[in-house]
């Protein structure tokens, strides 16, 4: 089971990164926002993978919720980038 902090490998891609969201749609599908390490001191974007692409490297992060108050950048928008 993938949880939000996991550090995950795309089978497909070999992308890697750490999940910060997970996105459970009303057809049953359920996909994870994984954002790629900091390099060269640019943080990238985090890209949505379906669950069953991804698998658990390492147990990741642990980083304890509270409320924001709004969004995340990391938030499906009207350009969606799916793998």
């Amino acid at each position: 089971m993938i949880k939000l902090g996991n550090k995950v490998r795309c089978i497909v891609s070999g992308f890697e990164g750490i999940t910060v969201a997970r996105v459970e749609y009303l057809n049953g599908c359920v996909q994870y926002c994984v954002v790629p390490p900091v390099r060269d001191n640019k943080k990238e974007d985090g890209v949505y993978f379906d669950h069953q692409q991804l698998e658990v490297i390492e147990g990741g992060i642990e980083v304890s919720a509270h409320n924001t108050g709004g969004p995340q950048r990391d938030t499906p928008s009207s350009t969606y980038r799916g793998c």
